[in-house]
């Protein structure tokens, strides 16, 4: 058997920021790369568009909001039309993956850490975005 090899960037969306990580099939480890503190689509995409150029991935992941019983929400239709947004845009293979409490866990962590403020609001989503991707990274067979 053998086991899929390249990178991939997942996403976690929100309407004021998107924090985006990055990993790799071959380590399964998740990177927070950056959070993208737009609201317009325009810049959204433009700089998606150039961390695709940048890491070349194979496929893209996005975590999908729900909430703590697993139904769907406002944001939920939101982040389905931003992940089909990327599919049309970029060519790649989207899977969501759920979210459940990912930015609650990246609080914590920074947290943790002694990170607060508007620092703190700036890494959240990178790191939830991370979270995210290691929970796929982990759990999603490679071959």
């Amino acid at each position: 058997m053998q086991s899929r090899r390249g990178t991939v960037l997942a996403f976690d969306f929100g309407t004021k920021r998107i924090g985006v990580a990055m990993g790799e099939w071959e380590t399964r480890l998740a990177h927070a790369l950056e959070t993208i503190a737009e609201e317009a689509n325009d810049p959204r995409f433009a700089r998606i568009g150039a961390l695709i150029a940048e890491w070349r991935p194979i496929e893209l992941v996005v975590g999908l909001p729900l909430s703590l019983e697993g139904e769907e929400h406002e944001l939920t239709k939101r982040c389905r039309r931003f992940a089909n947004q990327l599919h049309g845009r970029f060519g790649l293979p989207v899977h969501l993956v759920d979210e459940r409490l990912t930015s609650v866990e990246a609080e914590a962590r920074l947290a943790e850490a002694g990170v607060y403020g508007e620092r703190r609001r700036a890494l959240t989503d990178s790191l939830a975005a991370e979270q995210i991707l290691q929970d796929y990274l982990a759990h999603h067979d490679i071959a």
